[in-house]
């Protein structure tokens, strides 16, 4: 798979995101994270007739102690400037339409360059002010 349509940033061992190109494409089913994480992301390409086997899932009790989320962009550009768990500046990536970001530790902020529209999606239920804490850049971090 090539580096530039999958890319993990990672903060020394503490994984950051993982970014998906709109142009990735690979046949069969792929997961990207691991299983201890808790948002999966996949890719899924199948051929014209595969069937998958109806089937439910099971309730099963899960602790979430940090807040992942995934964004799809649907049209437009934003940059993504991600930050360490310090918060402290790391890099930025542009995105645009088609491509996926998996925010999956450190921080992050947004800035549109172009409009856009994203979708995210994200644990539940949200807990309001106490499912984040919002911080200054400071200058030389940028």
């Amino acid at each position: 798979m090539s580096d530039e349509l999958l890319e993990n940033i990672v903060d020394g061992l503490e994984p950051i995101a993982l970014i998906i190109r709109a142009d990735f494409d690979a046949e069969g089913l792929h997961f990207f994270t691991p299983d201890s994480f808790s948002q999966q992301v996949a890719y899924m390409r199948h051929p014209k007739d595969k069937v998958i086997t109806p089937h439910v899932h099971n309730l099963v009790a899960r602790q979430v102690l940090y807040t992942q989320e995934v964004l799809w962009v649907r049209k437009g550009k934003v940059e993504v400037s991600l930050y360490t768990s310090r918060k402290s500046f790391l890099t930025s990536r542009v995105l645009g339409a088609g491509d996926l970001i998996l925010l999956c530790g450190g921080g992050h902020s947004f800035r549109m360059l172009e409009e856009t529209s994203m979708i995210e999606i994200k644990q539940g239920p949200y807990s309001g002010d106490n499912d984040k804490i919002r911080f200054e850049v400071q200058e030389a971090d940028q």
